[in-house]
């Protein structure tokens, strides 16, 4: 199983990065409940989900001398009322209004001294629909500790599938060393060591075949290198300014919207077209952006995504984060909707099929060592961001407590906009995230969304 130990390259990245505000990880999920859980209840199921899962009780500390080597550690001091907290929003509050507070939250950073997440209970909502109280569980937390699928992972744990599930006995948390500074500089001299020997006997056990096989086709091997080499070029290509002539500004400010689509519709959109799901989902964003500029007299012909490409596999714990992001250009005006998705699905299988996922472990090392101003540039000139996230496909329960919606909310860092779909119980439950600055207009640009998915959606027809 890999060191969890140390956080990765990819994961020093985007905490070192977070010396500018704008470029911080902090990723939301909001999650509707039919009624208000008890709230004794739920102090109990938290505190058993954060004994099954160690990574709620462990926090971020730099190791001495090393200044791009960051560690978990256990936090003795660990205070479930600090993280698990409930409030009460006036009378007559629907679900925006809950999503007009906890974009603050999203703005606001945490503290480094404690585990980096904060869950929020938000009583008193009313369903615009039935009029009956609703509550919402505001859950936050800081994109190292999880991507999102180790997020519906981490879920799987906090609800139930039934309304009402046997109890079960947590399980012991295993008791844990005090860290000193002396265990620190002996356990980062271990795993030093440790990566050395293991990065030698890779090579070693590939030396020889590889030289084989370079005698025997010298050409091949260099056009191999060669190809690789454009790949990574491509990965870290300094591309600092976004190619939207609309959506350029950024600020310290941003609004969060949702909108919903069918998951079998998207899905047989996507197949009528000779695509995935997550092509009909970035169609649907295209789509959107087209009608959103066109609406502020402007025609784009493309834009800059940076989409994270998932890299969990079965060895992987759950949380953490095993994701490594791309940036890439993507069509946005298009002739229909099919025609859209075979475009959208060609640049993506692209993307997966480039060398330099195998290697963004190393280039984020590398990054790492550059000043922090390199990085965020080229953050900031990515015009949105798309992260398609499989969730649950059947109903969840929190303490007895039936949720209804589940909303994913993924960070802008930098971007003019953070899209991000998460499906629960037959729906696409979609986060818009944008940049107050670059979309001083968010119920705008949810409309042209959303008659761009309907435009999608339609191939299911």
């Amino acid at each position: 199983m890999p060191d969890r130990t140390y956080l990765s390259q990819n994961d020093t990245i985007m905490w070192m990065v977070e010396a500018d505000p704008l470029l911080r990880s902090t990723i939301m999920g909001i999650v509707v409940l039919d009624g208000t859980p008890d709230w004794t209840t739920l102090l109990h199921k938290v505190e058993a989900v954060t004994h099954q899962v160690p990574a709620l009780r462990e926090k971020v500390v730099p190791v001495p001398l090393h200044p791009t080597t960051l560690r978990w550690v256990h936090d003795h001091d660990f205070d479930l009322r600090y993280h698990l907290r409930h409030i009460r929003m006036p009378d007559d509050s629907d679900v925006q209004d809950v999503l007009d507070w906890a974009r603050t939250e999203a703005m606001s950073g945490f503290d480094s001294a404690r585990p980096l997440w904060e869950f929020t209970l938000v009583e008193g909502i009313r369903d615009e629909v039935s009029g009956d109280e609703q509550s919402v569980l505001v859950m936050k937390a800081h994109h190292v500790v999880t991507d999102g699928i180790g997020a519906v992972q981490l879920a799987a744990h906090l609800f139930d599938f039934e309304p009402e599930p046997p109890g079960h006995e947590p399980p012991l948390h295993e008791a844990l060393r005090h860290t000193t500074s002396a265990s620190l500089l002996r356990d980062v001299v271990i795993h030093d060591v440790a990566g050395a020997i293991e990065f030698t006997r890779h090579q070693l056990g590939s030396m020889v075949p590889n030289l084989l096989n370079a005698v025997r086709h010298p050409q091949h091997v260099a056009t191999e290198a060669v190809e690789t080499a454009r790949s990574v070029g491509r990965l870290i290509a300094p591309a600092t300014t976004p190619r939207s002539p609309v959506m350029v500004g950024r600020m310290l400010s941003s609004n969060y919207r949702v909108l919903e689509v069918p998951t079998n519709e998207l899905r047989v959109a996507a197949k009528a077209a000779g695509g995935r799901l997550n092509d009909a989902f970035l169609a649907g964003i295209t789509a959107g952006l087209d009608r959103y500029h066109t609406h502020h007299g402007h025609q784009v012909d493309e834009l800059r995504v940076a989409m994270p490409i998932s890299q969990r596999g079965e060895e992987h714990e759950e949380g953490g984060n095993h994701v490594s992001v791309m940036r890439f250009i993507v069509p946005i005006h298009s002739d229909g909707a099919a025609a859209r998705i075979s475009a959208l699905h060609s640049v993506v299988e692209q993307v997966r099929d480039e060398r330099s996922l195998d290697h963004t472990e190393t280039v984020a090392g590398f990054l790492n060592l550059m000043p922090k101003g390199v990085v965020g540039a080229m953050l900031k000139g990515v015009d949105f961001l798309a992260s398609n996230v499989p969730g649950v496909p059947i109903p969840m329960w929190l303490v007895g407590r039936r949720v209804h919606r589940f909303y994913p909310f993924g960070p802008t860092a930098g971007s003019a906009v953070n899209i991000t779909l998460m499906s629960y119980d037959g729906q696409c439950c979609i986060g818009v995230n944008s940049d107050s600055a670059a979309v001083p207009d968010p119920d705008v640009l949810l409309d042209c969304l959303r008659a761009g998915f309907i435009e999608v959606c339609h191939l299911a027809v």
